[in-house]
């Protein structure tokens, strides 16, 4: 058993003081307020539950800062996604492993205590199958075991180029495979999660509509009764258009109707809805899954947030792209959108309260449920995915319990973060992860060796 000390730590009932975490089996077992610390305690200044990273394209760390460079004509989300495919088709296996540790381990001292990979590349270049069908996913197991963070692994259904079952291009094989494929893929990477601990989990990701069709998109979700269910929905107004011409019917809408979607689906970007979409998906009970810095680094636009929040909608982060790995930031983006596009201040809270907190044990909650995992608030029989901050530090140490959270999310960086656990796995230690130093060698490596090609 080991024991976590707190000076302070944000419960399921609210702040408390003096506070002993007894954790077993990578569970919280005993929460008690108003104690002492004794000898071999983990001591720690202000505990917090750990938020899940609901999605993650690991492999897109690797070429950040490889697309802020201006061509002739309009750069678009369509244009990067080109410059992406060709970089992703040089990936080998081993440089895909060590990408996806490196990003784990950013992930970790960022503060996140899971992810949700939402992996797509399952292919050699040219689409050829590898002789193991899930060699690739079984490369992100081997990320995840290494650096300990929890995993939900989402293996992409990717059938078809576009809207209306346009064949797949050039940069697109390494993801293909239809229905039948798909699920053998899904059948050796779930045998393969067994090696990984007990907390892991697999989904599917439909990756969108414009990647499948519907009668495959039905036969995917009823043969998975169990589980999670990603989907990349409306990130874009032409993703929309081209689905309303060829469905008729906005992406969001036609998915409510034509679908079973409850509290298993998460719903990626969902950014261009109209009201009636917006109240409906939140009335569904799934997640909004936001990324807000990809989605502002690859121009997608502002999330109809107040209507979401106001009709009680719940919602999640993820990093989507890696091209920045940032907890606070994630949160602080989302919103600053919503005030940049309403030109308004402390936009995301129904009612009166702390923004801050809103946006930070939302997402705690949101992610934890997209994720399938036991987690989103410190609460007796839930996983010890934990975030210790350091409330001294310069950014937050002026202000009140009741106000550490707006200091988190809008006003300090990731270094406040002190020690994470993900399942009771002590993961970061005085901010570092314990296999920081060897994991970035490899990525090192790996890097040197892709850009030499």
């Amino acid at each position: 058993m080991a024991v976590i000390y707190a000076k302070q730590a944000l419960l399921d009932e609210g702040w408390a003081t003096n506070v002993r975490l007894d954790l077993r089996d990578g569970r919280i077992v005993s929460i008690n307020p108003g104690t002492g610390p004794e000898a071999n305690d983990t001591r720690v200044d202000t505990l917090l539950p750990a938020l899940g990273n609901l999605h993650s394209h690991a492999f897109q760390r690797a070429m950040a800062g490889m697309t802020e460079f201006r061509q002739a004509g309009r750069d678009s989300f369509w244009t990067w996604r080109e410059l992406m495919y060709r970089f992703m088709e040089r990936l080998t296996p081993e440089q895909i492993e060590a990408i996806a540790a490196q990003v784990y381990v950013e992930m970790l001292e960022a503060g996140y205590a899971s992810v949700g990979e939402f992996h797509y590349i399952h292919h050699q270049p040219g689409g050829a199958p590898y002789d193991n069908i899930a060699e690739l996913s079984e490369r992100i197991f081997a990320a995840a075991s290494r650096t300990g963070i929890g995993l939900t692994h989402l293996p992409v259904l990717y059938s078809y180029g576009g809207a209306g079952q346009a064949e797949l291009s050039a940069g697109q094989q390494r993801f293909g495979n239809n229905v039948d494929d798909f699920e053998h893929l899904f059948d050796a990477a779930s045998a393969a999660l067994r090696h990984l601990p007990g907390d892991a989990r697999i989904g599917i990701a439909p990756h969108s509509l414009r990647a499948t069709s519907p009668g495959e998109l039905s036969r995917l979700v009823a043969r998975h009764g169990q589980g999670p269910i990603h989907i990349h929905i409306a990130e874009q107004p032409r993703e929309v258009r081209e689905i309303e011409d060829w469905l008729g019917a906005r992406p969001v809408e036609w998915l409510l109707d034509n679908q079973p979607v409850d509290n298993r689906w998460c719903l990626i970007h969902a950014t261009h809805m109209a009201d009636a979409e917006t109240h409906e998906m939140a009335a569904s009970g799934a997640i909004a899954g936001l990324c807000p810095i990809t989605e502002a680094n690859l121009g997608d636009g502002a999330f109809n947030g107040p209507g979401y929040v106001e009709a009680g909608g719940s919602f999640g982060i993820g990093s989507d792209s890696n091209v920045s790995i940032s907890l606070t930031e994630e949160l602080r983006m989302l919103e600053y959108s919503q005030r940049l596009r309403d030109m308004s201040r402390n936009v995301l809270v129904p009612g009166e309260g702390s923004v801050g907190r809103f946006l930070y044990t939302s997402a705690a909650r949101g992610s934890a449920q997209a994720l399938a995992r036991a987690s989103g608030s410190i609460a007796t029989g839930n996983l010890a995915d934990l975030v210790a901050i350091d409330s001294q530090s310069a950014a937050l140490c002026a202000l009140s319990r009741d106000r550490l959270l707006d200091g988190l999310v809008f006003a300090a960086t990731d270094r406040v973060v002190t020690d994470v656990w993900s399942a009771g796995r002590h993961v970061v230690r005085g901010g570092q992860h314990v296999e920081r130093d060897a994991v970035f060698a490899a990525y090192r490596s790996a890097i040197e060796r892709l850009v030499a090609t």
